[in-house]
């Protein structure tokens, strides 16, 4: 039942890889505008929760990160906005194979589905109160989605305790497309 799931998001992967090339976009800053990503995924403009999900996903195709500041950037237009903490979440996990090969698929709140691939930019970062590690995948061009808590859990099912070699012991790895990445150590 899984590897269906998986196949329909690798589908989904290619059909809507297009977004804006924003990478490319340079206007001059024409302001900050009163948007504010919320921790929770939830976008808030101007004191209210944008609700409609399309208007959200247009939002987050246009958004640009430039070292620890975030904006959303037309060809012609740059306005600077505030993320909480990192711009999407992991919402939902698949696994399957790819050629032969265990692979994992992340899917963020606004619809990105993203490979865990041998170059992905895997970290664990501090998250929460008290602050615990928690795993953040890039999602594209610097932008960052941490794994929710429901993904967590299961990924640590899925986890396999570390090699018999000293530094891998008390830890937890993933496996995916060929490589192993840290999730945490117990």
């Amino acid at each position: 039942m899984a590897e269906p799931l998986f196949q329909q998001l690798q589908q989904l992967q290619r059909e809507f890889r297009g977004h804006p090339p924003v990478h490319k976009w340079n206007p001059d800053l024409c302001g900050d505008m009163d948007m504010v990503i919320r921790r929770d995924g939830r976008w808030v403009h101007e004191g209210t929760e944008i609700r409609r999900q399309p208007l959200v996903k247009l939002f987050a195709s246009i958004l640009k990160r430039e070292g620890d500041e975030y904006f959303l950037v037309t060809p012609v237009e740059k306005m600077r906005i505030l993320v909480e903490d990192v711009p999407f979440v992991a919402t939902q996990v698949a696994r399957g194979s790819e050629g032969g090969t265990e692979c994992l698929l992340f899917t963020t709140n606004t619809g990105d589905v993203v490979p865990l691939k041998r170059k992905s930019d895997w970290q664990l970062k501090p998250f929460g109160d008290p602050p615990q590690p928690v795993p953040y995948i890039e999602v594209r061009d610097g932008l960052q989605a941490r794994v929710s808590r429901e993904v967590f859990y299961q990924l640590v099912n899925w986890a396999e305790e570390g090699s018999e070699q000293p530094e891998a012991h008390g830890k937890l790895w993933l496996h995916s497309d060929g490589k192993e990445f840290l999730l945490g150590t117990y």
